[in-house]
């Protein structure tokens, strides 16, 4: 078995006390691989990687980055532990230029110029459209600028919440792609994804969450036209991890 980046354990959270809206969710993330989390509208896959980001209150489990415990970190912290968090939405400042918000994540990195210029290298459409607004940007460039900051910590984790939402299917299969190849950098990527055949022909592994639950999980190529899988998204089959 490969090392875990990063590992949640019997993970209960939720915004308010006492209402939960995770119980006892588990999901292991291994180093320098895609692991995706897929499932239904309202089966807590947002509120578990904002749980882990330090976003959402956990009131019983354990978040390990490594060997290192982070649950209840500051999402001020991540960066000084290697790990980003991309939002689905508000992850960029839209009233700044593409310069702008590129030099507000470069702000503490060591070596700034130089990583600045590496990120234009990775993404030259931002290179570009530098003095551009990034409101202007068409939404696929937005998440391509959003996980260009992200890196400029050079994190060795990065959350990304649904970073194909509202895309065209062209632009969505862009970013995902670019999820995909930050691994090959030794980068690992915890990705919540509504999109279930791209996310499973992408990902290495699969937890499918319900009803805030761990539900199934599996190699993802594995997965990838399971019945079970399909039944979970119909509202039929509740199973619980093991079952």
């Amino acid at each position: 078995m490969a090392e875990a980046a990063l590992e949640v354990t019997g993970m209960t959270a939720g915004y308010v006390p006492d209402l939960p809206i995770l119980r006892d969710v588990s999901m292991r993330a291994e180093t320098g691989r895609v692991t995706v989390i897929i499932g239904p509208n309202g089966a807590g896959k947002s509120t578990l990687i904002k749980a882990v980001a330090g976003l959402v209150p956990v009131s019983e489990g354990t978040v390990h980055l490594g060997a290192r415990a982070i649950t209840g970190i500051r999402p001020d912290q991540l960066s000084a532990h290697g790990m980003a968090y991309v939002p689905q939405s508000d992850n960029i400042f839209r009233s700044l230029t593409i310069a702008e918000n590129l030099d507000l994540a470069l702000a503490r990195a060591a070596g700034g110029a130089q990583m600045r210029e590496r990120l234009l290298q990775q993404f030259p459409v931002l290179a570009d459209k530098l003095k551009e607004k990034a409101g202007a940007l068409s939404g696929g460039q937005r998440q391509f600028l959003a996980v260009a900051m992200a890196l400029a910590a050079e994190p060795s984790v990065i959350l990304m919440d649904e970073p194909s939402a509202g895309l065209a299917p062209k632009a969505a299969q862009e970013v995902l792609e670019e999820a995909r190849a930050l691994t090959e950098r030794g980068v690992t990527i915890v990705l919540v994804e509504q999109n279930v055949n791209q996310a499973l022909r992408l990902a290495d592994h699969c937890y499918i969450l319900a009803e805030g639950r761990n539900q199934i999980d599996g190699a993802a190529a594995d997965l990838l036209g399971d019945p079970v899988v399909a039944e979970i998204y119909l509202g039929g089959k509740r199973l619980r991890a093991g079952g």
